[in-house]
């Protein structure tokens, strides 16, 4: 892929990153409101499906990106039930029982997750920098949880950000192979509308819980919880997945990973002060984030490129894997 605008492209990236860290505060707004996670799931993907499906029907070629073959469900399906259901849910989960920021970390370690996937279950060749950057996001988590003391994290909380990065790695490896066969906008389309169907679902199996008297309400500072729902659909979850999709074409796709890192950096300052002293990380966590971020890091430049393949059809975009989702 030829990087024309660099600079452009890490703008997009930065954006990006700025509209997943305030979705971050503003979901747990809401959650704090009254609003369960698999609701909140339900909200963002139903409300995304139907814009993307407005966005697909009025760029060209239009409705006729959205064919669909039989060949191709079972990705969709898997894509979406994964990236855009599951790893958006358990997050919520997450940042309702921990700060935002924590909650990011550990979810952020599924790029090292995809480097191990693709050292022992491709048989890739990794550089040796793959190790130490395993063992530093290993000892960052170890300094995030404060595993020298009582433990202070919730463990249903960490163990859904923990869940969140299997299913985000999940995500960019079927990712890799969606954007192989369909255009970047269609493919996100499909996901979100096979997420929306999984959050119906799961509303139908657990009737009677979860009322939405609380979409009606407001938060403790006066917001309207309609209106944050609104954040998380239009500006917490279309306009910076498409940045992110708009920035491939002028970066490489680990230079978007490695730049999107700096989402749990903004994630924590502006839940710190949204949220208030709550959401605030020690020293000991600080460093420890860090630490993480930088074996990710480490981990996102560890594969070798394999050799260029055959020159692709025109319509085909370049890889959108490596696009957040929350």
């Amino acid at each position: 892929m030829t990087t024309t605008r660099p600079a452009l492209g890490v703008a997009m990236v930065v954006g990006s990153g700025v509209l997943f860290a305030v979705n971050g505060t503003v979901s747990k707004l809401v959650l704090r409101a009254g609003l369960e996670a698999p609701q909140l799931t339900l909200v963002r993907a139903a409300g995304a499906f139907a814009g993307l499906l407005v966005l697909s029907a009025l760029l060209r070629p239009g409705a006729r990106r959205l064919r669909v073959t039989r060949r191709e469900l079972p990705l969709l399906i898997a894509y979406g039930l994964t990236g855009f259901f599951l790893v958006p849910m358990l997050y919520f989960v997450a940042i309702s029982r921990m700060p935002v920021g924590i909650a990011l970390l550990f979810e952020y370690t599924a790029p090292l997750l995809v480097a191990l996937w693709a050292r022992f279950g491709q048989r890739q060749r990794v550089r040796p920098r793959l190790w130490a950057g395993l063992a530093l996001s290993l000892v960052g988590l170890g300094c995030v949880a404060e595993i020298w003391g009582d433990l202070k994290l919730d463990g249903l909380g960490v163990l859904a950000g923990l869940g969140a990065a299997v299913m985000l790695a999940f995500y960019y490896v079927l990712g890799e192979r969606g954007v192989q066969r369909r255009d970047t906008l269609s493919l996100t389309t499909w996901a979100f509308g096979a997420s929306a169907v999984a959050g119906l679902l799961v509303r139908a199996a657990t009737a009677g819980t979860g009322g939405w008297e609380p979409l009606a309400g407001r938060t403790s500072a006066g917001l309207p919880v309609a209106l944050l729902c609104a954040y998380v659909v239009a500006l917490g979850s279309i306009a910076p997945y498409l940045l992110v999709a708009a920035a491939l074409r002028h970066l490489p796709a680990t230079s978007v990973g490695i730049i999107g890192m700096v989402e749990p950096v903004l994630a924590a300052a502006v839940a710190w002060l949204a949220l208030g002293a709550g959401e605030a990380l020690n020293a000991a966590q600080l460093a420890g984030g860090a630490l993480v971020l930088v074996g990710v890091a480490l981990a996102e430049t560890a594969r070798v490129a394999a050799p260029p393949p055959a020159p692709p059809a025109p319509d085909v975009i370049a890889p959108a894997a490596r696009a957040a989702v929350r």
